[in-house]
C-alpha cells in the first residue's frame, strides 16, 4: 500500500465495490459460473505460489508463538488447496439464487405479486486466520451477485493475497469487474475500524468470522447491519440410552477431528445413569487422543486424570484439545445447561430413544441441532451448500451455514393492468 491515508484507500475500495455490485446484479448466471470455474483453475495452477505464501505466514505464526490450533487453521497443503478449488466448483454447480421466485400470488384487485431474490449489494467480510475463507467468501458473494470487501487476519496476509490474485484472474477471464472481490491491502487494524464506522455509503452488511473479541468489536462499532457469527461453544449430550460405540466414535470425532474449527465440541454432558457404562470408555478414547479433561466434582471423582473445571470453562471455546465434562440428571438439565452456557451454534444428542431425540431437537434453540451425529458436520459444504462464509448464530436474516442463498435479500415485483386502488 502507498502512503495514501488509510481512510482514503478504504473509501476508494468502497466506491469500486459499489460500482461492481451494480454490474454484478445484472450479470448472467453463465458469466458468474465461468468466473468461478476460472478461479478454481487458477488456484490449482498457482498452487506453488499459494504454498510459498503460506510458508511465510506459517513461519511468522510460529515465531509469534501461535497456538497449535491456530496454526492448524492457518496451514495450507495440497489437499486443502484442492478442497478450496473443489468448493468453488461446487458453488458454481448450484442453481443461481438471483431472480429466483420465492413465492407468487394474485390478490383480489387483480395484481400479480412475486417475491424475487436479489443481491444484498456490497458485503464486508472480516475474518481471522483461515486463508481458505478468502476463496469461500469471494466465491459465495459472487454467486449471489454481491461485491465483496475482504479483510483477512494479519496471520494469513500472504496466503490470502495469493488466493485473492487467483480470484481476480477468474473475474477477468469472465469479463466481470475485478473490483467485485477486493482484499484490504494492509494488516493495519484501523482498516477494520474504517470499514465498520465510515463505509456506510458503500457497504450493505458486515459479516465477521472469528473469536469473541472480533465479534464484540464488530457489534459495538459497526454502523451497518451485521450478520452475527458468535463463538462455537458446541455441546455433545450423552443420553442414558446412547449406544456406547456410537457415543465413543461421535464424541472423539466431534472434539478431535479438527479441534480448531467452530464446530468442534467444547463441552460433554453425560447422564448420571450413563456414568458407569459410558464415561470411562469415552474419556479413555479422548485422553488417548491427547485431549485434556476438565470435569465437575463427580467427573473428577471418577476420573483421576481430569482437572477440576471452573465456572469459566462452561463458557469457553477452547479451539484446542481440551473439553469440559459435566454430569446431568437427565435431558432437562442438559438443555438447561446448553441454554445457560451455549452460544447458539451446534448441539448434538446421542441416544437410541427417539422420544428423547425429538424433545432435544424441538426444544434446544441453537442454529444447528443434531441427533447421533458429530458437531463437526456444522459446515455449509457438508450441508450440501458448496461452501459457507460462516455459521450465523443470530436469528435475523440468516441462521446456520451462510451459503449463497443466505447472501440475498428479496424484492416484490407487482404486475397490474392499469389497476387503480379504490
Amino acid at each position: 500500500m502507498t502512503n495514501t491515508p488509510l481512510s482514503k484507500v478504504m473509501q476508494e475500495i468502497g466506491k469500486r465495490a459499489r460500482a461492481a455490485a451494480a454490474q454484478l446484479a445484472l450479470a448472467s448466471a453463465e458469466a458468474k459460473n465461468q468466473a468461478l470455474h476460472a478461479m478454481a483453475s487458477s488456484i490449482r495452477a498457482h498452487k506453488d505460489q499459494i504454498l510459498t505464501a503460506n510458508a511465510k505466514d506459517m513461519e511468522a505464526g510460529n515465531a509469534k508463538g501461535l497456538a497449535s490450533a491456530m496454526l492448524d487453521r492457518l496451514l495450507l497443503n495440497d489437499d486443502r488447496i484442492e478442497a478450496m478449488a473443489n468448493g468453488i466448483e461446487a458453488i458454481a454447480a448450484f442453481k443461481d439464487p438471483i431472480g429466483d421466485v420465492m413465492a407468487e400470488w394474485t390478490v383480489p384487485s387483480g395484481l400479480k405479486i412475486s417475491r424475487v431474490r436479489v443481491p444484498l449489494g456490497v458485503i464486508g467480510i472480516i475474518y481471522e486466520s483461515r486463508p481458505n475463507v478468502t476463496a469461500d467468501a469471494g466465491a459465495l458473494c459472487l454467486k449471489a451477485g454481491n461485491a465483496a470487501i475482504l479483510r483477512g487476519g494479519s496471520e494469513s496476509f500472504h496466503s490470502s493475497g495469493a488466493i485473492h490474485a487467483c480470484l481476480v484472474e477468474g473475474l477477468k477471464a469472465a469479463g466481470l469487474p475485478e473490483a467485485a472481490i477486493q482484499l484490504v491491502p494492509t494488516t493495519d487494524r484501523e482498516a477494520v475500524g474504517v470499514l465498520l464506522r465510515d463505509m456506510g455509503a458503500f457497504v450493505d452488511v458486515i459479516i465477521p468470522r472469528g473469536g469473541r473479541s472480533l465479534i464484540e468489536r464488530v457489534q459495538t462499532d459497526a454502523r451497518v447491519p451485521v450478520m452475527g457469527h458468535l463463538e462455537g461453544i458446541c455441546h455433545i449430550y450423552i443420553h442414558e440410552k446412547a449406544d456406547l460405540e456410537k457415543a465413543i466414535a461421535v464424541t472423539v470425532n466431534a472434539k478431535l477431528r479438527r479441534p480448531g474449527i467452530c464446530g468442534a465440541a467444547e463441552t460433554l454432558l453425560i447422564d448420571e445413569a450413563a456414568l458407569g457404562s459410558h464415561l470411562g470408555p469415552i474419556l479413555d478414547a479422548l485422553i488417548e487422543g491427547g485431549c485434556e479433561i476438565r470435569g465437575d466434582e463427580e467427573i473428577c471423582a471418577l476420573e483421576p486424570r481430569a482437572k477440576p473445571a471452573t465456572e469459566d470453562d462452561w463458557y469457553t471455546e477452547y479451539l484446542d484439545k481440551i473439553i469440559s465434562v459435566k454430569t446431568v440428571s437427565g435431558i432437562e438439565e442438559a438443555m438447561d445447561h446448553i441454554r445457560a452456557y451455549g452460544s447458539g451454534h451446534t448441539e448434538s444428542i446421542l441416544t437410541e430413544d427417539e422420544g428423547a431425540a425429538h424433545t432435544f431437537l424441538a426444544k434446544v434453540d441453537s442454529a444447528i441441532v443434531m441427533h447421533n451425529a458429530s458437531t463437526q458436520f456444522a459446515d455449509g459444504g457438508e450441508f450440501g451448500m458448496g461452501a459457507e462464509i460462516g455459521i450465523a448464530t443470530g436469528k435475523l436474516h440468516a441462521r446456520g451455514p451462510v451459503g449463497a442463498a443466505e447472501l440475498t435479500s428479496y424484492k416484490y415485483q407487482v404486475r397490474g393492468n392499469g389497476t387503480t386502488r379504490p
